[in-house]
């Protein structure tokens, strides 16, 4: 008898805490709001994340000869590793509902792809390994590439056909 007032006082505390009426339902389920259309969620936070990384690897070579672009302060290496971690949660954010393209298989691949290639480009701007560095940021650029080609310029083609004139402007000779 005293295990089943133990049970039935255990239930009675849990019916109490548990939600009622339809203010609790929905009541910390996550709600993602994607109305950012796509080119604009590119445009102001995976390019800026992307080029916040490429930007500071490599090299340069220009009129004056060869530049290293890789940081040299503590500060411009956390630019690196931000851009990175940037690209990481990019990917995870392109996988939510109301983000995702179809075929969502390959769309998601891209996205996974994005996060683990950013996720080691991370890795390597925190030990300011400037060859991994170089190295990590071509196979993120690789991962965008790809999926450039089957859910912008692909479709694009299919809609407008190829375009009558080279789309870039002609190489400026001096």
């Amino acid at each position: 008898m005293k295990q089943f007032l133990v049970l039935a006082a255990c239930a009675a505390a849990l019916a109490a805490c548990s939600p009622k009426g339809p203010a609790a339902k929905g009541a910390g389920e996550a709600k993602f709001n994607s109305d950012v259309p796509m080119t604009e969620f590119m445009g102001h936070f995976v390019d800026p994340a992307a080029f916040m990384y490429w930007k500071n690897s490599g090299t340069m070579v220009d009129e004056k000869g060869e530049h290293d672009l890789s940081p040299t302060t503590d500060e411009g290496w956390d630019v690196l590793v931000t851009g990175a971690t940037m690209l990481v949660e990019a990917g995870n954010v392109l996988q939510l509902p109301g983000r995702t393209r179809a075929p969502e298989a390959d769309w998601n691949k891209y996205a996974q792809m994005l996060s683990e290639r950013a996720l080691i480009a991370r890795a390597a701007a925190e030990k300011h390994d400037k060859a991994a560095v170089f190295e990590q940021g071509a196979k993120v650029y690789e991962v965008c590439v790809a999926c450039h080609e089957q859910f912008v310029i692909q479709p694009q083609l299919k809609a407008e056909g190829r375009p009558k004139a080279d789309p870039l402007p002609p190489i400026e000779k001096k």
